[in-house]
């Protein structure tokens, strides 16, 4: 009986490298954290507030194109994809950052957001990472993207260049609990924004529910790792007295004491038709609100920067 050798099987593909989706990446900022910071501006949010100082960070692009002629480097081009489906891409040797295209895509995305491996962020933060204090993850909103963030944070524990440098997450807190543990094994802390503190007004600001932005309050104080509560203050709209009550009263709630970094809403950067019914906070404000929170017992943070 003649036998037939079997071919030899082929070697089953490697799988892709894990990527995260960025609309920036900040090498330094002294605001975004304690001392100098290197910043991962992640792309999408599950929210959507027209207050936000980074409207381009929201949106998820869908390769229309029609941002492609307003590129005055010539770094964005739509190309053939799988399926002969058209695809957007962006040259970072070419692209200048200078944000000309932001203003003509119809989603409120970023043309320029990039994709990075775990290997080549770790290679951005370990050239960096003798002038840097840590990492923030902020976005967007980064938990959308938070396996990625994970993987990151175990490759960090794992270099000895990035190991000391600490991990913090800024959030909206729009994320399930059961979703929170495996990240607070990794980060050090999480600065919590606080949009509004009545329902209304927080649907009203961001599209959202706040019921589960306050359960991970609660949730991250309970674990001991609510960096900080951040408010951006924007005044005559989510500054009452009632607000204010709400917040010190969430405050009183939680079972570990936390800092309130009071934030003051500017223009800069802001979808123009919130800017043009919204003015600016002025340090006043900020000053009596200061003083407020003070006089309930709760340590205030002040940006540097208004």
């Amino acid at each position: 009986m003649e036998i037939t050798a079997l071919a030899p099987l082929a070697p089953a593909p490697k799988p892709k490298p894990a990527t995260a989706l960025l609309s920036k990446v900040l090498d330094f900022s002294c605001v975004d954290g304690p001392g100098s910071r290197m910043v991962l501006f992640f792309q999408g949010c599950n929210m959507d507030c027209g207050s936000c100082h980074n409207p381009q960070t929201i949106g998820l692009c869908n390769h229309c194109g029609d941002c492609v002629s307003h590129c005055p480097q010539d770094a964005l081009t739509l190309v053939r994809g799988s399926g002969q489906r058209k695809a957007l891409r962006c040259d970072p040797a070419l692209c200048q950052q200078c944000d000309d295209c932001l203003p003509h895509c119809p989603r409120g995305g970023n043309p320029a957001a990039l994709r990075f491996t775990h290997s080549q962020m770790l290679a951005r933060i370990s050239a960096n990472a003798l002038l840097l204090d840590g990492v923030t993850f902020s976005g967007g909103e980064a938990t959308l993207q938070r396996r990625w963030i994970q993987g990151l944070c175990d490759a960090m524990a794992l270099t000895p260049s990035c190991r000391s440098l600490t991990r913090l997450l800024d959030s909206n807190g729009l994320l399930a609990a059961e979703h929170w543990p495996a990240l607070l094994q990794r980060v050090d802390g999480v600065m919590l924004d606080i949009k509004a503190l009545d329902n209304g007004l927080h649907r009203r600001l961001t599209g959202r529910s706040n019921h589960q932005v306050l359960a991970s309050a609660r949730l991250l104080a309970e674990a001991n790792k609510l960096e900080e509560l951040r408010w951006l203050v924007i005044a005559g709209c989510n500054d009452t007295d009632a607000e204010v009550a709400a917040l010190i009263r969430l405050h009183r709630q939680l079972q570990s004491p936390v800092p309130i970094r009071l934030n003051g809403f500017q223009h800069h950067g802001v979808r123009p038709e919130f800017a043009e019914t919204h003015p600016p906070t002025p340090a006043s404000r900020l000053d009596q609100l200061d003083a407020q929170l003070t006089q309930a017992g709760i340590e205030v943070r002040r940006t540097g920067i208004q």
